[in-house]
């Protein structure tokens, strides 16, 4: 049996040792690997970045001036199998601090090396290309471990023979030298150019007062096409924000429509169904009772219609029977009568105009009555008269033409009658 091992990014693990004898070692980073029990053996190197300060003190220079150089270097071990396994074999058991020392040691000896070879101001002044000299001198030495020069920069240098200060105050001198030069030349060339400055000043202000004018008219018929311009734009964008706006409410109000018409439609539907719902409970409590009452008040009637059948067919026969007895009584009365008026016709004919005198004699008081008939309403009669022979006269003269007012209408000579002859002759 065994265990399984991992191990991070930062760490390798080495897995060596095996059955028989085996010399096969397994090489994990950022991993796992199995491990037997006993016969297997599982070691760990770190893969993280080493610094490392070196320090070369009084080391001389080509030119024998001694020098304090302090270096940073960062390395870490390459991972790369091969080169991995290299740096297993000299480092592996070792802790962080063992390899750096190892590591130091070999770059200060290639640091002094490269010291002993270079002027103070190779030094002093590059100082990249001498930490690049030292990187790639080192690289090989360094690479034959295991271990990759990440970078080498060169910290500090200085000396305590006041080398690099007096070669700094020999390069403050020449540079004040040149600087006061410099500030007598410029002073001369100052006036010169000042006044030439003046007179091509005075040339370009009247230019430049010309293209500021030109420039100014340029600005405000620019300034006014951009002032159009924006007002134009401004006008469209206050249509295109009243259109959008009445489209929103447009489509607000098509919104509210369909909410309403999605409302309606389901009023109409609670509607509807309240109507069945309303029709069933009619026709459970109103229709089929009334059904029924019609039903028994439809019997009923077709009874009654039947009596009222039965009644008036009797009815009928009833009065048909007494209009043929009232007919027959009629025919019968007619019957008399017209003998009676055919017995008065063949009385008339024989005995000619006497018969036709006593008929108007007869009728005399009916017409009489038809004419003083509107007399019957009044209450009384005054005759304004003083003398009473004078209203006899009158009677008298009525009297006298009562016979001819007949025989007008009737044909009949009144006059004839001794009674009425004898009263008009009176009268004549």
């Amino acid at each position: 049996m065994g265990n399984c091992h991992t191990v991070g990014p930062n760490e390798a693990l080495v897995v060596s040792g095996g059955c028989c004898g085996s010399d096969y070692k397994q090489y994990v980073f950022g991993g796992w690997a199995w491990a037997w029990w006993c016969i297997s053996d599982t070691k760990r190197l770190s893969l993280e970045v080493m610094t490392i300060l070196c320090r070369c003190e009084n080391i001389e220079t080509s030119e024998g001036v001694p020098l304090f150089v302090t270096g940073v270097a960062q390395v870490k071990i390459m991972t790369e199998k091969e080169l991995l396994a290299v740096a297993c074999e000299q480092f592996l058991g070792k802790n962080v601090q063992d390899i750096k020392n190892v590591v130091l040691q070999t770059l200060e000896g290639h640091l002094r090396s490269i010291l002993g070879t270079l002027t103070v101001e190779q030094i002093y002044q590059d100082r990249d290309q001498f930490a690049k000299l030292v990187r790639e001198v080192a690289a090989p030495d360094v690479g034959r471990m295991g271990i990759e020069i990440l970078s080498f920069t060169i910290k500090d240098v200085y000396d305590k023979v006041d080398y690099l200060s007096s070669l700094g105050k020999t390069q403050t001198a020449v540079v004040q030298r040149d600087a006061d030069i410099g500030v007598a030349e410029a002073e001369r060339d100052a006036g010169i150019r000042e006044a030439e400055c003046k007179k091509e000043m005075l040339d370009v202000k009247f230019m430049a007062d010309t293209k500021i004018a030109d420039s100014k008219r340029a600005f405000e018929l620019q300034k006014s096409a951009f002032s159009e311009e924006v007002n134009i734009k401004t006008a469209e964008a206050q249509l295109a924000y009243e259109l959008q706006g009445a489209r929103e409410q447009q489509k607000i109000r098509q919104e509210e429509i369909e909410i309403e018409v999605v409302q309606r439609k389901k009023q109409i539907a609670v509607e509807a169904q309240e109507i069945l719902r309303t029709d069933k409970e009619l026709i459970a409590t109103v229709r089929r009772p009334a059904e029924a009452e019609a039903h028994r008040i439809q019997q009923i009637a077709e009874g009654e219609k039947v009596k009222q059948v039965l009644l008036a067919q009797a009815e009928a026969e009833k009065i048909r029977k007494l209009g043929e007895a009232e007919a027959a009584v009629i025919e019968a009365m007619g019957k008399a009568e017209a003998e009676r008026m055919k017995l008065k016709a063949e009385a008339y004919q024989k005995y000619g105009d006497a018969a036709k005198m006593a008929l108007v004699l007869e009728a005399l008081p009916q017409i009489a009555a038809k004419v003083a008939a509107p007399l019957t309403k009044v209450d009384e009669i005054v005759v304004l008269s003083g003398d009473n022979n004078k209203v006899t006269s009158e009677v008298n003269r009525l009297l006298a033409e009562l016979p001819a007012s007949v025989h007008a209408l009737t044909g009949v000579d009144l006059s004839k009658i001794p009674l009425i002859k004898k009263a008009t002759g009176a009268q004549v």
